[in-house]
């Protein structure tokens, strides 16, 4: 875990959640511009990903190995004494629905960025099949996921960079496949569990590894007071990667500021 601290008068603490396969090195950019911004940033690697379990890359034993990783976060960024935002990516949004839905927390609101509710990259048919198995026999057996830089990003910067990235991850086990489909499934029943909590959902219009009908179906399905859906035209998975990433950021940095301004803070940035 890492504490980014701003330099300027702290408004708030930011928990970002990084998505599927790989580390909080590729989020430089969104960090110091919430830095800049006035907040404070708290950040880790995922179970398995980045500098984590380098034995055990790709691989968790439970979905809940990551529900217990970011708890520690949350907990660090309660240290701060501020309003405390979440913010996740991907398979990381998709933790933190999960872990809203089964703990309770105390945040100021929720960032969901392309939420994994739903896939459009699948594994091959055949390790689809022979997963259920696997995952009984040799959990920890793994297979080549198949997620291209090109399919996350426009960015040409960020592809060229991943491309030389040792700490991305290509290969996942059958486990963690079979973890991560679960976990999707349990999102979409406990639906009703999601605390009224302040959520701003913001999917890549043209995603090519979540699928956005299944992520508006699930947004539809909740009850909160205030709850906000924002879809990008044309721009890939990884929103806060897209050359269009500028407008990503000052649309979320609104919504947080927004809600400093319902709890009564000053809000002069």
């Amino acid at each position: 875990m890492w504490k980014w601290e701003t330099e300027q008068q702290p408004r708030g603490v930011i928990v970002i959640v990084q998505g599927a396969l790989e580390h909080h090195s590729r989020y430089g950019w969104l960090i110091e511009m919430w830095r800049k911004a006035g907040f404070h940033v708290v950040m880790g690697d995922l179970p398995g990903q980045g500098i984590t379990s380098r034995a055990q890359r790709g691989h968790i034993s439970t979905f809940n190995d990551y529900l217990t990783a970011v708890k520690e976060w949350v907990e660090a960024a309660y240290q701060f004494d501020l309003p405390v935002f979440l913010l996740g990516h991907g398979i990381g949004g998709l933790i933190t629905i999960r872990l809203l839905q089964e703990l309770d927390f105390e945040v100021a609101g929720v960032i969901a960025s392309s939420p994994c509710l739903g896939m459009v990259h699948t594994p091959p048919k055949m390790i689809n099949m022979m997963s259920h198995s696997l995952n009984s026999l040799t959990p920890s057996f793994k297979f080549s996921y198949g997620v291209t830089a090109e399919m996350v990003t426009r960015n040409e910067q960020v592809i060229e960079a991943d491309k030389e990235d040792s700490l991305l991850i290509n290969k996942v086990s059958v486990r963690w496949y079979r973890e991560l489909l679960q976990a999707i499934k349990v999102a979409s029943l406990k639906v009703n569990d999601m605390p009224n909590v302040p959520l701003l959902l913001m999917q890549a219009g043209a995603d090519r590894i979540v699928d956005r009908k299944a992520v508006r179906k699930w947004f539809h399905q909740i009850d909160l007071s205030d709850m906000h859906y924002k879809e990008w035209p044309g721009l890939y998975h990884e929103i806060f990667n897209e050359p269009e990433r500028e407008d990503v950021f000052y649309y979320a940095k609104g919504f947080v500021e927004n809600q400093l301004r319902l709890l009564g803070y000053v809000v002069d940035k």
